[in-house]
């Protein structure tokens, strides 16, 4: 289906689980894991053991000075995909002078993307917190995100209630790395319903246009939004191409700090399959917003 603006992730699965044995014999990873820590607070109203869970991922290297740290958040249409599955991305940073949390948050049909948007808020709140004791700078947080997750991130970029709510005075993200993005205007997007099948996505998006809107990122982006880079693959589905532009139009129109980088032949899957390689155009310039000294 050439139209969706997403895709599941089952072929991803198998492809990182591959490689997962064959590297785990030819690497000797730098890295540290600390898998599976809860963020949210087990009394919680709808806490979800497996879903709010989040892996750490630290250089070896000792440093005498705290690290960036990225946040990342999976795609997979708002209705599947797993932290588990992007360990390459935790390793990969770590190797290169990052803390990195890879994260878990609910899916459709058991919640929709507002709640979503709040677990992913509530995974920077911890990181914000704790991630000091993991070698990481709270001060230099920032989220990144492929596809549905690339939408997520560039939410909590850009709308700053979602911290607020939770009692954090200030938006803790330092700056967006959005991964060929899904869901920047999906309140322009369900609206149109252009593409076929697309009432899949009222599903996690409801059937209230007021919703949509409130969680597009392009009605929240303003001149005060942090630093983005935004990646969109040549080859990519038209409806991430267009909105993927009509964003960096506005980020234009904004003065919003940002690199746009359209990566020439690059499918949407192939877009995120890209991060096993840690010398790729997104890590060159990830490493470079966030000030990493390896």
């Amino acid at each position: 289906m050439p139209h969706r603006i997403g895709k599941p992730v089952l072929g991803l699965v198998f492809f990182s689980m591959a490689l997962l044995f064959v590297s785990d014999y030819a690497v000797a990873w730098p890295s540290k894991r600390i898998s599976d820590i809860t963020y949210v607070n087990p009394s919680t109203p709808g806490f979800d053991t497996e879903r709010h869970q989040l892996d750490v991922y630290q250089p070896s290297r000792k440093s005498t000075e705290k690290r960036p740290v990225v946040v990342f958040i999976h795609g997979g249409s708002w209705n599947s995909g797993s932290k588990n599955i992007y360990w390459f991305v935790g390793r990969r940073l770590a190797k290169q002078g990052v803390v990195a949390v890879i994260i878990n948050y609910r899916l459709a049909p058991n919640v929709e993307v507002p709640a979503m948007a709040d677990d992913a808020a509530r995974a920077v709140q911890w990181t914000q917190q704790h991630i000091a004791d993991y070698g990481g700078d709270p001060d230099r947080i920032f989220v990144m995100g492929h596809s549905a997750g690339a939408g997520l991130a560039a939410l909590l970029a850009t709308d700053n209630t979602y911290f607020s709510r939770l009692g954090v005075a200030a938006n803790p993200i330092k700056g967006a790395i959005l991964d060929d993005p899904a869901g920047l205007d999906m309140y322009d997007y369900l609206k149109k319903m252009a593409y076929p099948n697309d009432e899949q996505y009222l599903i996690p998006f409801g059937k209230n246009p007021d919703v949509w809107r409130a969680v597009s990122p392009m009605y929240h982006v303003s001149k005060a939004s942090p630093p983005m880079l935004l990646f969109v693959g040549g080859r990519t589905y038209p409806s991430i191409a267009s909105s993927s532009e009509q964003f960096r139009q506005k980020l234009v129109e904004l003065g919003v700090q940002h690199e746009f980088t359209l990566i020439p032949g690059k499918k949407h899957i192939p877009m995120v399959l890209q991060l096993f390689w840690k010398h790729n155009v997104i890590y060159q310039k990830l490493l470079k917003l966030v000030g990493t000294t390896r």
